[in-house]
């Protein structure tokens, strides 16, 4: 059901969405590859870029009365191993360089203290 959910919100990302994945798309971050609307466990997550764990969440108004399940969510992925960063859709229209400073320096901080056993692909 996340695949076909997945599937569905890539083809109508909001407008933040697209001015963020326009900046992030064909490596253009330091040649980082990302992804977007990633079905990972229950979540479809925005962006992330899978070998450096970090996830990437554009939130609207509706998350401010969702901060609980947004919580659950973050410690829940956080708990996999992953990275997650939130941004408001107005801090990504409104100031699109500054966020990529923020993700970029998010890609380079030091790597997750647990990370999962490298023995096998982590089903996603």
């Amino acid at each position: 059901m996340a695949n076909t959910n997945a599937r569905q919100l890539r083809k109508d990302l909001t407008e933040a969405e697209k001015a963020l994945w326009s900046k992030l798309r064909y490596k253009q971050l330091d040649a980082h590859r990302f992804r977007r609307q990633i079905p990972i466990g229950p979540y479809v997550i925005d962006f992330g870029c899978l070998a450096s764990r970090l996830l990437i969440e554009i939130d609207g108004g509706q998350h401010a009365e969702r901060s609980g399940e947004d919580g659950r969510r973050t410690a829940w992925l956080g708990a996999r191993g992953y990275r997650v960063i939130r941004f408001w859709n107005n801090d990504v229209l409104g100031n699109i360089e500054g966020v990529i400073e923020m993700i970029r320096s998010a890609l380079y901080e030091t790597p997750h203290p647990n990370p999962p056993p490298q023995g096998g692909r982590e089903k996603i």
